[in-house]
Formats: structure tokens, sequence, C-alpha cells
């Protein structure tokens, strides 16, 4: 063993469990208190880059070097993904030919503590001479970045949470909740609706589920069990058996919806000890089931499982005809629930 490494592991045994959560809890107070300030400093210059980016007819370019651009690169992606349409351009590459991504129809949100960063400082006249707005999230209000801004938002704290003021902690959080906070007033501004949020993340849980109607997931074709109100009560159960939906509908020659019997009804049924063999489809069938509409959402047919308590629900289009049916099953192989 080296002593490097005896003296860190000699450390490490060291360390006060108490100390551990002392420090966690001043942490989180500080960064608390971080965001409280922010709220507090909130001015009519909040409102000014609100209405200056949904003016904007182009993107919002965001740019920020270090700790500050890794919070940029979530702004850009919150504010992406909830309708105002963003990017992210490292300020080094900028002055190295990727400052051309910026048009005069976009607007910059430059993200700086101290406001003095070299790589922003560099491109700031660029910036002003192509006449792109500038709106600076930053903690120095005299700073280069602040003069050359537009509009100033203030992101400054008290102290950082690091022990020696040093590592941007309390910092960066501020930056975030401030980018959280123009985020939300824009998605509001513009009208932008669930449905919107889930177009933008298809592959997530929000987007299946706003975004599967029950014609995308539900059986259709002969794998739809259905038997006409005279088939005996043996056709009923081989139509079920084969098809393998635990339930069949009962359907008259134009396909409209009768009624539908399911394993729960053969159970009653025979609970009750009923001679089955002489009835027909008519006699054991649920009247007026519950359907859905091929248009629906999938989830709404999972609301309605739920809330009837039952595991299959028969799929009608517009003119009440019988085109599909769905499961519990089926909605759960599309991840809808």
């Amino acid at each position: 063993m080296t002593q490097t490494h005896a003296h860190t592991t000699s450390n490490a045994a060291q360390v006060d469990d108490q100390r551990i959560l002392q420090l966690a809890h001043e942490t989180l107070d500080i960064e608390a208190d971080a965001v409280r300030h922010l709220r507090e400093g909130l001015s009519p210059s909040f409102v000014q880059a609100v209405h200056a980016i949904l003016k904007v007819t182009g993107r919002v370019v965001v740019m920020g070097m270090g700790k500050s651009g890794h919070v940029g690169r979530k702004i850009t992606a919150t504010l992406a993904s909830t309708g105002t349409p963003a990017i992210f351009v490292h300020p080094a590459e900028a002055s190295h030919g990727d400052l051309g991504m910026v048009k005069d129809t976009d607007l910059v949100i430059a993200i700086s503590n101290s406001g003095e960063s070299d790589e922003l400082a560099a491109i700031l006249p660029v910036l002003k001479r192509q006449g792109v707005p500038l709106v600076a999230l930053t903690g120095g209000a005299q700073s280069t970045l602040a003069k050359h801004a537009d509009i100033v938002l203030n992101t400054g704290v008290r102290k950082e949470a690091c022990p020696l003021n040093l590592a941007p902690t309390a910092s960066t959080t501020a930056q975030m909740a401030m980018g959280d906070a123009l985020a939300v007033a824009l998605l509001d501004a513009r009208g932008f609706k669930a449905e919107d949020f889930a177009r933008s993340h298809p592959g997530g849980a929000l987007g299946r589920r706003l975004l599967t109607h029950v014609s995308d997931v539900m059986r259709s074709g002969d794998a739809v069990p259905s038997v006409l109100p005279t088939a005996s009560f043996s056709d009923l159960m081989r139509e079920m058996s084969a098809k393998g939906l635990g339930a069949s509908a009962i359907v008259d020659a134009n396909q409209t919806v009768l009624g539908i019997f399911t394993d729960g009804d053969l159970r009653r049924l025979i609970e009750k000890g009923t001679d089955m063999r002489q009835l027909n489809a008519a006699h054991v069938m649920h009247a007026k089931p519950r359907t859905i509409r091929e248009t629906a959402l999938a989830v709404e047919a999972a609301e309605l499982m739920e809330l009837h308590r039952i595991t299959s629900v028969l799929v009608v289009n517009a003119h009440g005809a019988l085109c599909g049916a769905i499961n519990t099953n089926d909605l759960m192989r599309a991840k809808v629930i």
C-alpha cells in the first residue's frame, strides 16, 4: 500500500457520520435559501424576458461555460420539450465557427455566475453587432455580460453550499431554478398542453398514455370473438376458447353489439347449477354492455375497466358496429398501464 493510499484510507475511516448529515442539511438549507432569495428578487425584467422569448421567430440559443454550461444544457432541453425551440451552443466552440448557428431571428440566453467568462465575453460584441437579443442569467450585476445584455435576470447567491465557497453549488441551483421558471411561464403563455408535451416525448410513459389510441392496441378482424344471438351455447364457448379474450360479443347481422358473455358470466351460471345445453347466446348474454370508441385514448379504456372492475371491453366504430376488443393484457403489453 502506498503512503498516499494509506493516508486516504485513514481519512475515510475517520469520517464522522454526524458531520456527513450536518453538511447535507447545511447544503440543502443554503440552496433552498438561494431559491427563496431568487423568488424575492424577481423583477419586471423576468416578464420582459418572457415577452422577448415569445417574440422570437427563430430559436433560443443557450450558452454557458463549465458548470453553467451543464445547467444551460438542461435549460435547453426543458425549453425544447415544453414548446420553445432551443439549442445549446458552447461559447468556446462559438468562437471557432459555431457562432454561425446563431441567426438574427434567434435570442441568446447566456449563463455565467460571475458574468466574466472569457469565452462568453469574446463573442458578446459579435452578438451585439448581429442584433441578437441577449438575456443574461448572472450574479454579476455590473459584469461584462450584464453590460452587454438587453435583459438581466439576477441569479446571484449569498454564498455557495461548498464549505470552501468555491465549487458552484447554490449558484447553479439558482440558475437551474430560473431556467425552470422561464420554461413554465413560457409553457403557460403558449397554451402548451399535456398532449403537446406527449408529442415531444413519444417514447415516455406520458407519451404512451396520451398518444396511444384504442385502435392502436385493440384486437381486430378475426381476432375478435363474436357470435349471433342464435348461436348455441357450445358454439359460443368454442368462439371464446378459440379467440382467447375471456369473452365474446353477441352481435346482429349488421355487427351492432347486442351483448357480451364473459368467463365471469360462465362461472356464475355454473355456480347456479344452470343447465346450459339448451341455451343460446341470447339467453346468457349481458345485454347492452359497456363499449368504447376506436378513436378513444387507450388510457380511457384502462380507466373504464378499472372503474367498472372489468378486464375487457368491446370496441365500436362511429356507427356503433363492433370493430375490435381490448383487455388489460393488451394495455399492459402496450405499456399504457
